[in-house]
C-alpha cells in the first residue's frame, strides 16, 4: 500500500505562502531605493524567466516544446494572473488603504472554488467553505481591516486583483494536466516580461540600482526567495492538491507578512492580529485534518 504524500504538496503550497510572505522585507528597500511597483513587478518577473530558461536548458530542453493550440493557456497565466493581477492590485492600493486592497485581494479563493466546481468538478464541501470562512476572517483581522467608504471604482478594481490572482490556479491546473511545472512557469513570466517591459522603464530602474548598490540583494532576494521559489512551490504542490483547497492554503501569506513586520521592521502585534493569526492557523488546521471515514 502507497503511504499518502499529500502533505508534501501542502507543505509546499505553505511554503510558497511563506515566500510571497516576505515580499515587504525585500519591497520595501527597493522602494527606498527609487524603483517603483511597476519596476519591483518586473524584476520579479525576469528573474524568474532567466532562472527558469536555464534550468530547462539544463535539465531538459524537451521541456521548452509547447502545442500552438495550448499558448491559450499561458497566456491566461501571463497575462491575467500576472499582469492583470498587479495592474489590479497596484491601482486599488493606489485608489484606498493598504489594509482594504489585501481584503479584496484575497476574495480570491472564493473564485478558484466556484471556478474548480465548474471546470474541475471539484466538490464544494462544508470544511472547504468553514476553513474558507475563518481564513478571510483572520485575513480581515490581521490586515487590521476598518469599515469605511470604499468608492466603486476601487471595489471593482480591488475585486479584479481577486480574479485575477485567482485565475492563476484555474489556468494552471488546467496546463499541468499536459505540461510539467517547469514549462508552465517558464511561459508564464515569458508573457509577463515581454507585457510588462514597455511600461517599467527599465533606464530608470539601472539607475536606481546603480545609485544604491546594497539594493541588488533585495532585488535578487524578492526575485529569488519571494518570486522563483514560491511559484515553483505552489505549482508543484498544485499538481496533487486541488485547486479550491490550495487558494483557502495561501491564506498562509498574510500570517507569514504579519510575523515578518514583527520581526524584521519590529512593527508591533496588536490583539487583533494575533487573532487573526489564530483563525488562519485553524483554518489551515481545519482543512489538512484527517476525515473520518464512513
Amino acid at each position: 500500500m502507497k503511504k499518502d504524500k499529500s502533505w508534501v504538496s501542502v507543505a509546499l503550497i505553505l511554503l510558497a505562502a511563506a515566500g510571497w510572505g516576505v515580499i515587504g522585507v525585500f519591497s520595501r528597500p527597493l522602494a527606498a531605493a527609487g524603483l517603483s511597483s511597476m519596476q519591483m513587478t518586473f524584476v520579479r518577473s525576469v528573474t524568474v524567466l532567466v532562472c527558469m530558461g536555464l534550468l530547462l536548458a539544463v535539465r531538459d530542453r524537451r521541456l521548452f516544446r509547447v502545442e500552438l493550440r495550448d499558448c491559450w493557456v499561458f497566456l491566461g497565466t501571463g497575462l491575467v494572473s500576472i499582469v492583470f493581477f498587479n495592474v489590479c492590485y497596484f491601482s486599488a492600493i493606489q485608489m484606498t488603504t493598504l489594509a482594504v486592497a489585501s481584503i479584496l485581494l484575497y476574495t480570491a479563493p472564493c473564485f478558484v472554488m466556484l471556478m474548480s466546481a465548474v471546470f474541475f468538478h471539484e466538490p464544494v464541501t462544508g470544511r472547504k467553505l468553514a476553513a474558507l470562512v475563518l481564513a478571510f476572517a483572520g485575513c480581515v483581522l490581521v490586515s487590521g481591516f476598518a469599515a469605511g467608504g470604499v468608492s466603486p471604482k476601487a471595489l471593482l478594481v480591488g475585486i479584479g486583483a481577486g480574479f485575477g490572482y485567482a485565475t492563476y490556479s484555474i489556468f494552471g491546473k488546467a496546463a499541468l494536466k499536459k505540461y510539467h511545472t517547469f514549462t508552465l512557469i517558464f511561459y508564464t513570466f515569458l508573457v509577463s516580461t515581454v507585457c510588462l517591459a514597455p511600461f517599467a522603464d527599465l533606464g530608470g530602474a539601472v539607475k536606481a540600482l546603480a545609485a544604491s548598490p546594497g539594493a541588488v540583494w533585495p532585488a535578487l532576494g524578492l526575485g529569488l526567495a519571494s518570486t522563483f521559489m514560491p511559484y515553483v512551490c505552489y505549482t508543484t504542490g498544485l499538481e496533487k492538491v486541488e485547486a479550491g483547497k490550495a487558494s483557502v492554503l495561501a491564506f498562509a501569506e498574510p500570517m507569514v507578512a504579519t510575523i515578518a513586520g514583527i520581526l524584521v521592521f519590529h512593527e508591533t502585534l496588536g490583539l487583533k492580529n494575533a487573532a487573526g493569526i489564530a483563525l488562519i492557523f485553524a483554518a489551515i488546521v481545519l482543512l489538512n485534518a484527517p476525515q473520518r471515514k464512513k
